[in-house]
């Protein structure tokens, strides 16, 4: 059925969605690049020393996950007329993943709280707590799989709907494709390495279709297909 919205209130909620979702990439890579990245490589004791600002990093998470489910369930409603049943599919691979991040954050925080609980590490505990981070990694790239489905998903409805560009929407399939790929392929082989370009095309296709809907909103509201 076709639903008929007022085009301001569309354009609005294109704009929310846009700044949430450049909300979620900043929060996402702070979290990822800025905190985790300057441990992966170092020993327990260094983060038992920066305990407050590893806490930091879930804290950032905790923010990309709640802007991310923004981003969902905006998009969900700005391309709904577009195909309710692709809308609702893609929503829903956005919640499977937003679920599994949001757990993922225990393996994040287990190190410290084997740490905090230990206080003098000893050399098993350096193993358990590069265990728990390299799972954490692990369980990470599995989520981006559904992401990677959400992105692609959300791509084809963006060209659908001629309501955006469709250069944003082949970026989004794109980095979609990129990210079911390389994640598929990680968990058959993790010592598979992809070009560093490959890896760039997600957060590229993302951060064009945020930047779009913060800048332009949607042109038009696109009716729904068969």
């Amino acid at each position: 059925m076709n639903t008929e919205r007022s085009p301001k209130s569309s354009q609005a909620k294109a704009r929310f969605a846009g700044l949430f979702y450049a909300i979620t990439i900043a929060a996402g890579l702070f979290a990822e690049i800025g905190v985790r990245a300057a441990f992966r490589s170092d020993d327990a004791l260094s983060i038992g020393a920066n305990g407050t600002f590893y806490r930091v990093g879930e804290l950032a998470d905790i923010i990309m996950l709640c802007s991310y489910l923004a981003v969902t369930t905006l998009l969900y409603e700005l391309f709904e007329p577009t195909s309710r049943q692709l809308s609702l599919l893609a929503a829903a691979f956005s919640m499977i993943g937003i679920a599994m991040l949001a757990s993922n954050g225990l393996l994040h925080m287990a190190p410290l709280a084997l740490i905090e609980r230990t206080r003098q590490c000893t050399g098993g505990c350096d193993v358990t707590v590069a265990t728990l981070l390299d799972l954490h990694g692990k369980v990470y790239g599995i989520s981006l799989i559904f992401f990677g489905i959400y992105c692609l998903l959300i791509g084809w409805l963006a060209i659908r709907s001629r309501s955006i560009p469709i250069a944003v929407g082949i970026a989004m399939m794109i980095g979609g494709a990129s990210n079911l790929v390389t994640k598929v392929a990680g968990v058959l082989d993790p010592d598979l390495a992809f070009p560093k370009l490959v890896t760039v095309l997600p957060l590229f296709g993302e951060a064009t279709l945020a930047v779009w809907l913060l800048l332009f909103g949607m042109r038009r509201l696109g009716r729904e297909a068969a």
